[in-house]
């Protein structure tokens, strides 16, 4: 990825510890540390704060879909009233950084509907079987989110 400024402006990471934590020891060893964590694959994912502009951190669950990566915005706390905040993010600057393991690339998100949706559902849930349980107490329907690359990876 060719550096860019908003590449090189440092990023906030979670408000939450034991997330900061582990992306850290994520970015610290290439995914070495951190990339197979809480039973499933790990991405670092930077967004641009919908509100503040700013850059922000944070390391999520996911999938894959041919090339394609599969997030599931069921945030980390069953039950939460509202979805994560790197889902509200992407829907609003929908371009964002990700890194998997030692690779980092630009990607641009897109939320699934419909058929797409309930493949992908499936899909995950399949591999991931506790998405389930985040369905039957979260107060809001699980968005799909899919990533897609855009120009090289680096």
């Amino acid at each position: 990825m060719n550096e860019t400024r908003e590449h090189t402006v440092a990023a906030t990471d979670s408000p939450d510890p034991s997330v900061t934590e582990h992306v850290r020891r994520y970015l610290a060893t290439d995914g070495e540390d951190g990339y197979r964590e809480g039973g499933t694959t790990n991405l670092v994912l930077t967004t641009v704060g919908r509100t503040s502009g700013l850059r922000r951190r944070t390391g999520v669950f996911f999938g894959r879909d041919g090339d394609r990566y599969v997030l599931v915005a069921s945030g980390s706390v069953p039950g939460a009233p509202t979805p994560p905040n790197w889902y509200r993010n992407l829907l609003a600057h929908p371009e964002a950084e990700v890194q998997v393991r030692a690779e980092r690339f630009t990607v641009r998100a897109r939320e699934v509907h419909g058929q797409e949706y309930e493949r992908l559902w499936r899909k995950v849930t399949h591999e991931a079987p506790v998405y389930h349980h985040y369905a039957r107490v979260t107060r809001y329907g699980i968005p799909i989110v899919v990533l897609e690359r855009m120009g090289e990876a680096s």
